[in-house]
C-alpha cells in the first residue's frame, strides 16, 4: 500500500516536513473540530477531505497506491471517521486496527470526539471487527465502566488489547474478547495469532501516544509499547493493510470556547513550553518517518 505521497491534513501546524507530502491546510477549521464537535461539523468537513482525497484514491475495486494521512494531535483522532467513508463502496468488509493508548469508545452526548469515534465506526455496516491495541489507560477499568460503550464490546466486534488493567468487570457482564496482558510482547504475540486466522483487508489507525515516552514524548498520558515493537507488527499486516491514518503529534491550542477549555483540561493535558514542543515535534518527525518506511 501507500505508494503515493503522505497526506498532511494540516489542522495544527504539529506534522513536520516529511518525504514528498502533500499539505491540505485546514487550519481554520482548528477550534470548530478540535477535540470534539457537533456531527453536521464533521459532515462539512467530510466535503472539504472528500474532495481532497478523492482524486487520490483509485477505483474502489482495486484499492492500492493510497496515501498514509497524517493528522497531527490525538485530539484529531475522529477524523479517521471521515477517511473511512471512502470505504464504503469497497464491496470488502474491513478490519480496523487501531494502535492507541485510550480505548476511544467512551460516551460523548455532543455529537462526536477524539475518545468516542471508535464507537461510531463500530456502526458502519462494512467494518466487521475494531481491534485496540495497546491500551495501559485507566479508561477501560471499573471506575470508568460507565463510560465505556458496552453492546459493541459484548458482540465482540470492538476488542480492547490492554496491558496490565484489570477487566474483571468485564467478564461479570460476559464480555470475553477483550483481553489485558502483563506485557506489550505478549499482547502483540496473541493478536497475531488471532489476525492470522482471519482474511479481511485492514484499515490501520495509529495514536502515538501508545508509544513509550522513551521513543517519542506527548502531553498527556502515554503507553508503554516501543516503536521497534510497532514496526515489526506493522510489517506483519503489511499485506493486508489497504490504508492508513497517523496522529499522536504534540502541538499548543487554547480553545476560545470555554466548553472545550474545560473538557481538555479534564483529560489531562498540560501546557508545553516552547523549547519542549520544538523538541517533542522533531521525535515525531523521526517516528512518522519510520512509519512511513515501513508502510511503502
Amino acid at each position: 500500500m501507500a505508494q503515493a505521497n503522505p497526506l498532511i491534513l494540516d489542522f495544527d501546524r504539529s506534522v513536520l516536513p516529511l518525504p514528498g507530502s502533500l499539505s491540505v491546510d485546514l487550519e481554520s477549521w482548528q477550534e470548530e473540530i478540535r477535540f470534539g464537535c457537533r456531527l453536521n461539523s464533521m459532515q462539512r468537513l467530510g466535503q472539504m477531505i472528500h474532495a481532497a482525497v478523492e482524486p487520490m484514491i483509485p477505483d474502489s475495486a482495486s484499492i492500492g497506491g493510497l496515501p498514509v494521512v497524517f493528522m497531527g494531535s490525538g485530539d484529531y483522532h475522529h477524523i479517521t471517521l471521515l477517511l473511512l467513508e471512502h470505504f464504503r463502496n469497497y464491496g470488502k468488509p474491513l478490519q480496523l486496527v487501531v494502535f492507541d493508548n485510550h480505548p476511544d469508545n467512551m460516551r460523548y452526548p455532543w455529537g462526536v470526539h477524539c475518545g468516542s469515534w471508535v464507537w461510531h465506526a463500530s456502526r458502519l455496516p462494512f467494518i466487521s471487527q475494531i481491534h485496540v491495541l495497546g491500551i495501559t489507560s485507566t479508561d477501560v477499568e471499573k471506575p470508568h465502566a460507565w463510560e465505556n460503550h458496552l453492546r459493541n464490546l459484548h458482540s465482540g466486534k470492538v476488542r480492547y488489547w490492554c496491558v496490565g488493567r484489570n477487566l474483571h468487570w468485564m467478564r461479570r457482564l460476559g464480555i470475553r474478547q477483550s483481553q489485558s496482558f502483563p506485557s506489550i510482547a505478549q499482547l502483540l504475540n496473541a493478536f497475531q495469532c488471532e489476525i492470522s486466522q482471519t482474511v479481511e483487508p485492514i484499515y490501520l489507525s495509529i495514536d502515538k501516544d501508545v508509544l513509550s515516552a522513551q521513543d517519542a514524548q506527548t502531553n498527556w498520558d502515554q503507553g508503554v509499547m516501543r516503536f521497534e515493537e510497532m514496526r515489526a507488527a506493522i510489517a506483519s499486516m503489511k499485506p493486508r493493510i489497504v490504508a492508513a491514518d497517523v496522529v499522536g503529534e504534540v502541538s499548543a491550542y487554547r480553545y476560545r470556547s470555554l466548553f472545550k477549555r474545560m473538557l481538555s483540561g479534564m483529560d489531562g493535558q498540560t501546557e508545553i513550553s516552547i523549547s519542549q514542543l520544538a523538541a517533542w515535534q522533531k521525535q515525531h518527525q523521526q517516528i512518522n518517518v519510520g512509519l512511513l518506511e515501513v508502510l511503502s
